[in-house]
């Protein structure tokens, strides 16, 4: 997929999120955003979903662009899968009713359709067991990947991650950051927000470095982290990576 972006700019109070961020990215499958917290990259993300509308500019996905009124962005939505760090999972209902309540009433599946399909999910990605369980059962690790299969149980454009693993512990961070690069494998589209950055050269094939509300570098993934251009870049990798 591409993106492009045209002076996007996003304010919130007396915060500038984003600057003018003007940048075409090329061919890509796996998009990395990195960058130090507060310095854009999850804005940027939900700019990306429709979920905020820029103050100033426009990005256009696919040559096509995002228009910011709210019927065209409820569509953009309803086509793309997002997955968020907090997994915002309704606690009433179970792991199984959390992926087909929204192919029900937001993709108008019928229950049967709709239980096909999830069902058919949990047992590929070996969450069978875990169906009928409500999230505080689960790990946090069996929380996300449930995230994970009511984002491409709508069958979306493409993916979306906002830090998957910021409230993962180590063994059930491998465990999804496994999940995500099996879903690259079988070539879906990602654009992945995220701290881990081995991870992010690892998974992605181009990647943008976010900070102080401005793109500050970008480049395939080998590359950029190989060979770092941008100052802020060097440090941010020099602090991350020390230990």
């Amino acid at each position: 997929m591409q993106l492009e972006f045209c002076g996007l700019s996003k304010q919130f109070g007396v915060h500038q999120a984003l600057r003018d961020v003007t940048l075409t990215v090329p061919e890509f499958q796996a998009l990395a955003i990195i960058g130090p917290s507060g310095g854009g990259k999850t804005t940027l993300l939900r700019l990306i979903a429709g979920l905020e509308i820029p103050e100033k500019g426009h990005l256009c996905i696919n040559s096509q662009r995002l228009e910011s009124d709210e019927e065209a962005l409820l569509a953009h939505r309803r086509t793309i899968g997002t997955v968020f760090q907090a997994y915002n999972l309704f606690p009433h209902l179970t792991a199984l009713e959390n992926v087909v309540l929204p192919l029900v009433k937001v993709h108008g599946l019928s229950e049967r359709e709709a239980l096909d399909t999830a069902g058919a999910l949990f047992e590929r990605f070996q969450l069978g067991g875990h169906a009928q369980r409500r999230p505080a059962e689960l790990s946090g690790g069996q929380q996300q990947r449930v995230a994970i299969v009511r984002a491409i149980a709508i069958k979306p454009r493409f993916l979306l991650f906002d830090e998957p693993t910021s409230a993962l512990d180590p063994e059930m961070t491998a465990e999804v950051l496994d999940f995500i690069v099996e879903l690259r494998g079988e070539g879906r589209d990602l654009i992945i927000v995220t701290h881990n950055m081995g991870f992010a050269r690892e998974v992605s094939d181009y990647c943008l470095f976010v900070a102080d509300g401005e793109v500050q570098d970008s480049g395939h993934s080998s590359e950029l982290f190989r060979n770092p251009r941008n100052p802020l870049l060097v440090n941010f990798l020099a602090k991350v990576l020390r230990y």
